[in-house]
């Protein structure tokens, strides 16, 4: 009997918390799973026309990484999906894919998904865990490497959450963009990210909308990253100026991402409207063309 798993976006960093920070977006990716005979993808929606339909598609790595996982590594399935997520643009595709192959693995071998467990995977899998957390358990949430393992604190949003986000034209490899980063910063810009940081999650953790802003600035990634995602200042000017209290890379770009709060969701996501519609025009001005309004995903991956 097939199983079916949906998955939402995730933006990561968040300026700041580089490889720590993640916030789950109400955008979501749809796996459905069953056994076969041998690996086949069938991919429709957001990267239909080049990603892989065989076993190196990240879904079946994953799904093959759990039956190896609980002791059953050979068996093989049979995947559909639906995705909504733009791939490669800073929004969680590939964290979306390991942990929807993970979670649908494990169902398929009759174990249980363990949150905790499929996050370990998906971090091993992928190299980091800042998507991977958002994506497994929704909302805001801070992972780090602690005993050998990983360790996330899911912190829910206080009153109202939503991003608006101007996703980028073209694909950037997590993998290029990790390359632009230097191997040692310096320790004024390491002690300000740290304060940025705390800044940041204080203010989503508490609504406080000065010390989100404050804390919206990063000394240890973005400053590196201007070569691979030229308008980045911009457009964080254009989103600022139409009332975001900030804006920052999402993930490794080339979107970017402003957070905006309110008294609820529902709030939130006008306001966020709002900024969307005064800052359209500027930005499709500078080629930003794709501006979306999307609310937080506060419940994480879970079954159908």
């Amino acid at each position: 009997m097939p199983v079916r798993v949906r998955v939402p976006a995730s933006s990561a960093n968040l300026g700041p918390g580089y490889d720590t920070f993640g916030l789950a977006l109400d955008l979501h990716n749809e796996f459905e799973g069953e056994l076969a005979d041998d690996w086949h993808v069938e991919v429709t929606g957001e990267g239909a026309a080049h990603l892989s339909s065989g076993a190196d598609n990240r879904i079946a790595r994953a799904m093959a990484a759990a039956f190896a996982e609980v002791g059953r590594p050979e068996l093989r399935a049979r995947i559909a999906s639906n995705n909504h997520i733009p791939v490669g643009r800073g929004l969680g595709s590939s964290s979306a894919a390991i942990v929807g192959g993970l979670m649908l693995g494990m169902a398929l071998a009759l174990r249980d998904a363990d949150p905790a467990r499929v996050l370990d995977l998906a971090a091993g899998l992928e190299g980091h865990a800042d998507n991977a957390a958002a994506a497994v358990y929704g909302g805001f949430v801070v992972s780090a490497h602690a005993s050998g393992r990983i360790e996330a604190v899911r912190i829910d949003p206080a009153g109202g959450l939503a991003a608006v986000v101007a996703v980028g034209e073209a694909e950037l490899a997590t993998s290029e963009s990790r390359a632009a980063l230097p191997e040692r910063v310096l320790h004024e810009d390491a002690a300000a990210n740290a304060g940025r940081a705390a800044l940041v999650a204080v203010g989503i953790a508490t609504g406080d909308t000065r010390a989100l802003s404050l804390g919206l600035r990063d000394m240890l990634h973005e400053p590196y990253r201007h070569s691979l995602v030229p308008d980045l200042e911009p457009v964080r000017a254009i989103l600022t100026q139409a009332g975001a209290p900030g804006a920052v890379l999402s993930g490794a770009g080339p979107s970017v991402i402003a957070l905006v709060q309110g008294e609820d969701d529902a709030r939130a996501l006008a306001r966020a409207r709002g900024i969307a519609e005064i800052a359209r025009p500027a930005l499709v001005e500078i080629g930003r063309e794709h501006l979306v309004v999307l609310g937080v995903d506060r419940t994480g991956a879970r079954f159908m």
